[in-house]
């Protein structure tokens, strides 16, 4: 019976399987990717990464399936637990590292953290590719479109806290024939702050959202609700972004939680 050796992390309480597959013998299907992520029946996470060698000039490349099987094209606080884990095991010495995802090459820059298993990873998410305002029956509410390499539908109106993400969620991720990321943002409590809940495509409302952190803000920014630097409060924690003319930075902490050996029937 093969054996699949594997690590988890997460980055917020978004949390994914790492499977470091330099040798590309280890394939992982839609089969596979649900199984590993099943919260009851296997290890449990909101998606599965596995690395290969570089391409496009890159350290390391990616491939990610989210818990329902389906392919995704990147996850920021997927591609800041990969960052860790290759560091961790010597496939690259860091700080920096370069990605191959199906978005493009993603650069990310990986220090030690405070406490033992622990990182701050930043990563360059590429530009925020920004669609027009919504218009909304209520002026307090606002909603745009925003390409972060993955598609996501911002959502501007009451403290997401009142609001049943799984329900709404699942429905406007249904109006898309590809499925959409959906945040669901309020303003504040602080200036340059934004909280949030997230429906993630494939998964379902998750802890925590890397490129939806970084859609939130771009966002926002464009409705000229916060500066250049946001701070996005979830449920899991705060993520911090840059909002730079070459491009979205997502920084934040990612936490080593296991080394798993998993039996493949």
């Amino acid at each position: 019976m093969p054996v699949l050796h594997l690590t988890k992390h997460h980055g917020l309480g978004n949390d994914f399987l790492v499977l470091l597959d330099l040798d590309a013998r280890t394939p992982v299907d839609a089969a596979l990717a649900r199984a590993l992520c099943d919260r009851h029946r296997g290890v449990g996470a909101d998606g599965v990464m596995r690395v290969t060698v570089g391409g496009d000039g890159a350290d390391v490349s990616m491939t990610l399936r989210n818990a329902d099987g389906g392919e995704a094209e990147v996850s920021g606080n997927g591609l800041r637990c990969l960052g860790q884990a290759v560091v961790d095991a010597g496939v690259a010495p860091g700080p920096e590292l370069t990605v191959a995802t199906a978005a493009g090459v993603r650069r990310l820059v990986v220090q030690p953290g405070e406490l033992p298993a622990t990182a701050w990873v930043s990563v360059d998410m590429g530009k925020a590719e920004i669609g027009p305002d919504q218009p909304q029956d209520f002026p307090d509410r606002k909603a745009r479109t925003v390409d972060m390499g993955n598609p996501h539908l911002v959502l501007v109106g009451p403290d997401p806290a009142t609001v049943d993400v799984g329900s709404i969620g699942r429905q406007i991720e249904a109006t898309f024939p590809d499925g959409v990321n959906v945040e669901f943002v309020a303003v504040g409590p602080g200036a340059d702050t934004l909280t949030m809940r997230v429906w993630e495509r494939g998964v379902g409302e998750t802890q925590a959202c890397g490129t939806g952190a970084c859609a939130a803000a771009a966002a926002a920014n464009a409705w000229g609700l916060v500066g250049e630097r946001v701070t996005v409060l979830q449920p899991g924690g705060p993520a911090e972004v840059e909002l730079r003319a070459d491009g979205v930075v997502l920084s934040g902490p990612t936490q080593r939680i296991a080394r798993i050996e998993v039996d493949v029937p």
